[in-house]
């Protein structure tokens, strides 16, 4: 296992196996953290839960996406913590010690990428992999002051890789600096560039999405970072759509539900298997879901997607909230962290159900905690999106 300093409680200590790097390539000298859910060659992948990692056998090979950046000559730092089956939004394992949020230590990490973002936002990585399903990238990103990408669905492989709704889940990545994630996403994604520049855009706003601000020094905080924004990509039009935000949080919990049930049910239900709060509800809830309900909202989702691009063409940009507020108090109550995680999952949904990315940018605090802004575009613009990521970051000085 690599010695390190973790004050932040990001690394878990089973990374049996030594990983080499090529040495040299576009991320030689930078330090990659791992998320729990992706397979690394002669190590035991333990998802977030002690009885999946005692039942694990060393993995053969390693996940395609992490081959690319060892390949690519990033160092391994460690495997990072995950919330249990990657199936929740705050960053709290009941198994383990809570990840620390580095520039908020009174608040969450968020989740299920926990460990990873602590690790970049603290300093102990300069790279640190996670995955998206329903906002583990964007929402800690956000909480945690750090850059966050949810790519387009099956832009990046996820061979390898825990699955929780395959349909849902994505490949993602933190870092504290946007020319480190744009090496990455270089490396990752390609270099090529579409139509999305600054000057050359349809900027566009969802005025329904402000009613999910949880108060008014959030609402006040996102009208000056979307003015910031606005500035230098152009001022946002306001547009509607057909589809009611609670439906399509519906659809997006149904599906999610359905596919988790169905690729950890099998398991979940051969023994008591510990599962801690809100991790076990969540699951209770996926094994109801029934086929019937999972293609009537897969309709639903096909429809919204047929929106949304529609919307979007392949020029438009939507800045909307990435979360409600800064993070959650480590010590708020199971019914307030619950009614966060409702109010965050109706803005996190929408990118989910259309499989499109969607990049938070670090550019706003309120509460004196780290609050984002977020930008989605059309498929494959994931380039494009941390481009313009750069030119916004750049222009406010965040870089």
């Amino acid at each position: 296992m690599p010695s390190r300093h973790d004050p932040y409680n990001a690394f878990l200590d089973h990374s049996e196996q030594p990983v080499t790097s090529a040495g040299n390539g576009p991320l030689a000298g930078l330090s990659l953290a791992v998320k729990d859910i992706f397979d690394i060659a002669g190590q035991r992948t333990g998802c977030g839960n002690p009885q999946k990692l005692a039942e694990a056998r060393p993995a053969e090979a390693t996940a395609p996406a992490l081959q690319a950046l060892f390949d690519a000559g990033a160092r391994f730092a460690g495997r990072t913590q995950t919330e249990e089956l990657a199936f929740s939004l705050t960053g709290q394992n009941a198994h383990y010690p809570f990840p620390i949020n580095p520039v908020a230590p009174d608040r969450v990490t968020g989740g299920s990428s926990s460990g990873s973002v602590a690790a970049a936002a603290g300093g102990l990585a300069d790279i640190a992999t996670g995955s998206d399903t329903g906002g583990s990238i964007r929402a800690p990103a956000s909480f945690c002051g750090v850059i966050g990408l949810r790519t387009t669905h099956r832009a990046i492989s996820l061979e390898g890789a825990m699955p929780l709704a395959p349909s849902l889940d994505t490949f993602g990545w933190f870092a504290k600096d946007i020319g480190t994630y744009e090496k990455v996403g270089e490396v990752l994604l390609g270099a090529a560039r579409g139509r999305l520049k600054a000057g050359n855009l349809r900027v566009l706003r969802l005025p329904v999405l402000e009613a999910f601000l949880l108060g008014d020094a959030e609402a006040q905080e996102y009208r000056r970072m979307e003015a910031a924004v606005g500035a230098i990509v152009g001022a946002p039009a306001n547009v509607a759509l057909t589809h009611e935000i609670d439906a399509l949080y519906w659809c997006f919990r149904n599906i999610q539900a359905h596919e988790a049930w169905a690729s950890h049910g099998a398991w979940i239900g051969a023994a008591d298997r510990g599962l801690g709060p809100g991790v076990k509800e969540r699951f209770a809830f996926g094994s109801t879901v029934s086929a019937e309900t999972a293609r009537t909202e897969t309709a639903r989702r096909q429809a919204f997607l047929e929106e949304l691009t529609a919307r979007l063409g392949d020029d438009g940009v939507f800045v909307m909230p990435t979360v409600p507020s800064a993070a959650p108090f480590k010590d708020a109550s199971f019914d307030d962290i619950q009614t966060y995680r409702e109010a965050a999952l109706r803005l996190l949904c929408l990118s989910g159900l259309a499989g499109l990315p969607q990049i938070t940018l670090p550019l706003g605090t309120v509460h004196g905690a780290p609050f984002g802004i977020s930008l989605l575009g059309p498929a494959g613009s994931d380039m494009d999106l941390i481009h313009l990521g750069r030119t916004i970051l750049e222009a406010e000085g965040k870089a």
